[in-house]
């Protein structure tokens, strides 16, 4: 909601509350201004986090995908044989949201055998693997598209 939008509905539940009478807008002018632009300061600040019913939807993925992570190193060392090819994979985000890309960098290590390693210009994500011949993008953007979700973010569904 704009500021203005926020000066029209304060002045309007002035009114409500103190009536129509002229001498009540000496105090009702300030009041309403100053409650405006702390109200649009408080929504921007909030603005771009998680809503908790998108949080309650995430956790059963959160829930699975770190079992499965689990499951995957363990079943790796636990051979005779490492089936690791350990190196990098570079990954481009389309997350605009600040707080949205610093939690799916950290999301990146549920995935099983990845870790993210670096953050780079142009929101270029360096991931450590564990198998450089495993596919890793489809994962990574079903993630992505996940926390976009949680995060609110336009353009993605």
């Amino acid at each position: 909601m704009s500021l203005l939008a926020r000066i029209g509905l304060f002045g309007i539940v002035w009114l409500i509350l103190a009536g129509i009478d002229p001498s009540s807008w000496i105090i009702g002018v300030p009041a309403v201004i100053l409650a405006s632009i702390a109200s649009f300061r408080l929504a921007e600040r909030h603005a771009g986090r998680p809503r908790l019913v998108r949080v309650l939807a995430f956790l059963p993925f959160f829930l699975v995908e770190s079992i499965c992570g689990g499951l995957d190193v363990a079943s790796r060392v636990m051979r005779p044989t490492l089936r690791i090819n350990p190196g990098f994979h570079r990954y481009r985000s389309r997350l605009e949201n600040p707080r949205a890309l610093v939690f799916f960098l950290d999301s990146i290590s549920l995935l099983p055998g990845t870790l993210s390693a670096d953050l780079l210009p142009e929101r270029i994500i360096q991931v450590h693997v564990l198998d450089v011949d495993e596919e890793i993008d489809t994962s990574l953007r079903q993630l992505e598209a996940r926390v976009a979700d949680l995060f609110g973010e336009p353009g993605w569904g």
